[in-house]
């Protein structure tokens, strides 16, 4: 059931302060009893102008990872001490601060009054729950370890918010220092060429150097046609997002991310990581083979890798053990496959894929430490031939000039 955003003004009971703010809710009754929840005195309910679908709405009701992080540990805690699961869930509501979170929180509870299991309750929220968090609430319900589940769950998305951390935290530097390396180029070409340009008009009809010549052209249209250049460079950037979000487009960046040298090793053990990590905890948690294997194939975020394991679907429903059904496959590193039959042949394909998971985890770690010891340099090299670049096309000339005694 899709939730609408509705806009309100509420009295707070204890202070009597009017408050204004959001709420998401499936009809204005619920979102009343929302606010009411919250301690407040609903005095007006609207539906939001914005809507709910909007990328501004999108962008403000978004559940960060954290939050989800906390909820799994909380409700773990809370089941684990033995409190009934619905006492369990208005607790954790309580002490949630997102308030979009609030608000599907309390649809899951309501769906568990009504007799509904948690994890068909939280199913009805796709975009907040994904399918490894409701198979591992299911198994948790059916084996009567939900406590465990949610554990194992908490620790899952912990590792891969790190792990996915570290891998961004390596993009950020480089790019911040092209974009400052950009700024400062587009400085001189708009600033400095121009006035270097009005000094050479006084030497006459003198021929300045083709790197001269072309950076002037590249200044002046800068300065004509930066508008220009702003709505291609906004129009590039709207369709190619929206060409990346379309299977073509979506094949095209994952393929490029394992292939880009240097960078693709790092998303290849990353991708790795993912799936096993994810693997062992479904596992743990009693979750069938084959439905892990569908759940991971969406887990590890890339389509060339995820459809290797769709594959090893077909192979392992025919008779074949996992580690066979994906050793051939250029998509698995080599490291998995063997772990995996170790695991196979020992009964202990859980602690395997969880040490593959370490093991691969550590390599990112130390990966993406080497990329950004090699960055820093790489980043001074270019930095410097732009200057040189630069430099040259202000100063060749006016050697050129003392060559030709025109400056005496």
């Amino acid at each position: 059931m899709s939730l609408t955003t509705y806009k309100y003004t509420a009295r707070n009971s204890a202070t009597g302060k009017k408050i204004s703010a959001e709420v998401q809710a499936d009809s204005e009754a619920s979102a009343a009893k929302l606010i009411s929840e919250q301690g407040l005195a609903p005095l007006e309910i609207k539906v939001s102008s914005g809507g709910s679908n909007n990328f501004l709405g999108a962008l403000l009701n978004r559940i960060p990872t954290k939050e989800k992080i906390l909820f799994s540990r909380q409700l773990s805690t809370l089941i684990n001490a033995g409190l009934p699961l619905v006492q369990s869930l208005r607790t954790v509501l309580s002490q949630t601060k997102n308030q979009a979170f609030k608000a599907v929180i309390s649809k899951v509870i309501a769906d568990v009054e009504a007799g509904s299991a948690l994890g068909a309750s939280l199913k009805k929220h796709p975009k907040v729950f994904s399918p490894i968090f409701v198979s591992l609430i299911d198994a948790g319900e059916t084996s009567g370890t939900l406590d465990k589940s949610l554990d194992r769950l908490a620790f899952q998305q912990e590792k891969d918010a790190e792990v996915l951390s570290k891998v961004r935290g390596a993009m950020v530097y480089p790019i911040i220092v092209l974009v400052v390396m950009a700024g400062v180029v587009a400085f001189m070409l708009v600033n400095v060429l121009p006035q270097v340009q009005e000094l050479y008009k006084g030497f006459g009809n003198v021929q300045l150097p083709i790197l001269t010549r072309v950076l002037l052209a590249v200044s002046h249209a800068l300065i004509k046609f930066w508008w220009v250049m702003l709505i291609l460079a906004g129009i590039v950037a709207f369709f190619t997002v929206n060409w990346s979000r379309t299977p073509a487009g979506k094949k095209f960046f994952d393929k490029a991310k394992i292939k880009i040298p240097a960078i693709g090793p790092l998303f290849m053990k990353l991708y790795m990581a993912r799936f096993a990590r994810t693997g062992a905890t479904l596992i743990a948690s009693g979750v069938p083979l084959i439905r892990v294997l569908e759940i991971t194939a969406e887990a590890v975020d890339n389509v060339l890798v995820g459809g290797a394991i769709k594959a090893s679907i077909e192979k392992v429903k025919g008779g074949k053990s996992l580690a066979d059904s994906i050793e051939k496959s250029p998509y698995f590193l080599e490291l998995v496959p063997n772990m995996l039959r170790i695991g196979e042949q020992s009964g202990q394909i859980e602690q395997m894929m969880e040490k593959t998971a370490d093991y691969y985890e550590k390599e990112v770690d130390n990966q993406v430490k080497t990329i950004s010891t090699i960055i820093e340099p790489m980043l001074m090299v270019i930095l410097g031939v732009i200057a040189i670049i630069i430099v040259s096309a202000i100063l060749v000339p006016i050697y050129g000039l003392v060559g030709k005694n025109v400056i005496k």
